[in-house]
């Protein structure tokens, strides 16, 4: 899983699958620009990484600062090989007919719009080196319905079609795009969803989230950043346009109530 020499830009970095990712690429010799909108957080998690890292702060749903965060990142590293475009925010679960407008708009803004401007933006930049990799971070909502999720699973639903038409339109310039769409995973996001379900009377989601997947456990965010430099790595040369599912067999399908 080489990275060594390159260069990748992670969005969401601030958070704990962002830091995840950028940790591997530099274990794996690796450069990172790391950009989230987070300022103290991505300058925190630069400042552990060290010289190989610089920060950026970056809101992924505004045009402008995508494309001064892209040209930041080849200005402070010479050059941009990899997008790891991660940003993403969440809601807590409520019917559709109770999500407001601005609710709606503000999760496409950063899950959806986010990632077609990080695509549109690093495109320029990996074709100056001839070519790389982009890995979107979607989620298993954007392979199926999720009562209580309608805003977020719709933006992660387009996170998946951005990534297979630019993989479509960028084979001929040598560069690869791919999604990874993890499950529950133990982050402090997910962990803040918890509580809030917990705080409104609801049971203890995370028993019942374990329940249903086959590996009876959420996944980390090291799992996912592997999968992520595995992707953005020469070893998954002839992978593109492809969506892999990271959710320890939920999607699978539905487990057995009884022991077999």
């Amino acid at each position: 899983m080489s990275v060594q020499g390159k260069v990748a830009l992670v969005t969401g970095a601030a958070g704990e699958i962002g830091a995840a990712i950028a940790r591997q690429f530099v274990a794996g010799g690796a450069r990172v620009a790391l950009a989230d909108w987070n300022a103290d957080g991505v300058r925190e998690v630069a400042g552990q990484l060290g010289a190989a890292a610089s920060w950026h702060q970056c809101d992924v749903s505004d045009d402008r600062s995508m494309a001064e965060t892209v040209a930041a990142a080849e200005a402070a590293h010479g050059r941009l090989d990899i997008g790891a475009l991660n940003a993403g925010i969440a809601v807590p679960r409520k019917a559709l007919v109770d999500f407001d407008v601005e609710t709606f708009d503000r999760i496409m803004a950063v899950n959806a719009r986010g990632v077609f401007l990080g695509l549109k933006h690093v495109f320029p930049a990996i074709c100056r080196q001839g070519g790389g990799a982009v890995v979107v971070t979607a989620s298993t909502e954007a392979l199926r319905g999720n009562a209580g999720l309608a805003p977020y699973a719709a933006s992660k639903h387009a996170a998946v079609a951005l990534v297979k038409n630019a993989a479509i339109e960028w084979a001929e310039h040598n560069i690869r795009v791919n999604c990874v769409n993890p499950g529950p995973v133990d982050t402090a996001m997910m962990r803040a969803l918890e509580q809030k379900a917990i705080d409104a009377g609801t049971a203890d989601i995370r028993a019942r989230g374990a329940s249903i997947i086959p590996m009876k456990r959420f996944a980390s965010a090291d799992e996912i950043a592997k999968f992520v430099r595995f992707l953005a790595s020469d070893d998954a040369s002839y992978s593109t346009g492809a969506t892999y599912l990271l959710d320890g067999g939920m999607l699978a399908g539905k487990m057995a109530q009884e022991t077999l």
